[in-house]
């Protein structure tokens, strides 16, 4: 048997092109005692990876040079030599880029079957989903009649933390790149508003137009895209505001940053106003996951809330799909259907 996988060929310099992948095929390896095989059913796309193609210092290790780029996956198990596994158990790993994994079960999660689709787990009751209710609950403290604005608000993490955070009685305004979106934002999520930050000229018109939206000023910005959006949210935010810096999409390909806010500014603004400032990697916060899933799972499952997906079929069109994504080309959680 054959076993596809796309590697990181070169790291990139600035963007991410097609030169940057390729795609490998290999003869599946013997399997041994302890040892299972996995077949990959569906991967995970996140901005993050984007961090994992430079050789620089982060919370994680880069992917290096001829290996698989990193995704967390949902696999079935299709050959075991392992007595805590059983053939047709689905599981979610780490396993890459790939249409089939080894695994000795180290750091893996048995996912059970229920009338939940299973992808969501890579979604709404997956990894983005905990970083939505992680930022909005424990690095926010989001409190009810305070007004919340979340950027990348029709993504997998943005959505459902504006979702929670009208559940939780707060003004809730997002910002997304189109008009499309932001109509999904507003009219199937529940937003009480969403800006269009490609209709903006300037980050002046940009800020006062936050302002119109949040004359009361804004105690919580979920922040996943940084850039021109977080000058202009800058100047809008209250006294003792918080900022849940969760990621800064616009600025990973280095895009920008020579225009970006000059730091005495941004280091004043948030003396004076007394903010707090919190970036946070969801994997620090793992003890939350139980009291996240007890909570979000009911909600998804009576339909109280609602979730996107943006599904690409076939391991081949991980590239194209993922350089639409730091680009803002998807709508909603982007999935990559690697098998049946």
């Amino acid at each position: 048997m054959q076993i596809e996988k796309i590697i990181l060929a070169k790291r990139p310099v600035g963007e991410p092109t097609f030169d940057n992948f390729k795609l490998e095929f290999f003869n599946c390896p013997e399997i041994k005692s302890g040892e299972i095989l996995v077949k990959v059913k569906w991967l995970s796309l996140d901005p993050y990876m984007r961090g994992r193609m430079d050789n620089v210092r982060s919370y994680a290790s880069p992917v290096e040079i001829g290996e698989a780029m990193e995704g967390e996956c949902i696999g079935e198990i299709i050959v075991s030599k392992n007595e805590k596994f059983a053939v047709s158990e689905l599981v979610i790993g780490k396993f890459g880029w790939v249409s089939h994994a080894i695994s000795n079960g180290h750091g893996l999660r048995k996912l059970k079957r229920t009338n939940i689709p299973e992808q969501t787990a890579l979604g709404v009751l997956g990894m983005p989903g905990h970083t939505a209710w992680t930022g909005l609950n424990k690095i926010a403290n989001a409190k009810k009649e305070e007004t919340i604005v979340i950027s990348a608000a029709s993504g997998a993490v943005g959505s459902l933390a504006g979702q929670l955070a009208k559940k939780k009685g707060l003004k809730v305004i997002g910002i997304a790149g189109n008009d499309q979106k932001c109509s999904y934002v507003v009219n199937e999520l529940g937003f009480d508003g969403c800006i269009n930050h490609n209709n903006v000229t300037n980050t002046k018109e940009f800020s006062n137009l936050i302002q119109s939206y949040c004359p009361n000023g804004v105690d919580i910005y979920f922040e996943n895209v940084a850039g021109k959006t977080l000058e202009a949210i800058i100047p809008n935010m209250n006294d003792f505001g918080r900022i849940a810096v969760c990621g800064m999409i616009s600025w990973y390909s280095g895009k920008g940053i020579d225009q970006a806010i000059s730091l005495p500014k941004l280091w004043r603004t948030i003396l004076v106003r007394r903010l707090r400032v919190n970036g946070f990697i969801i994997f620090d916060h793992k003890e939350t996951y139980p009291q996240f899933i007890e909570e979000v799972s009911p909600l998804v499952q009576k339909q109280e809330i609602i979730y996107k997906e943006d599904i690409k079929a076939g391991l081949s069109n991980a590239p194209s799909a993922f350089i639409d994504l730091l680009n803002g080309r998807n709508f909603g959680k982007l999935l990559v259907k690697v098998s049946d």
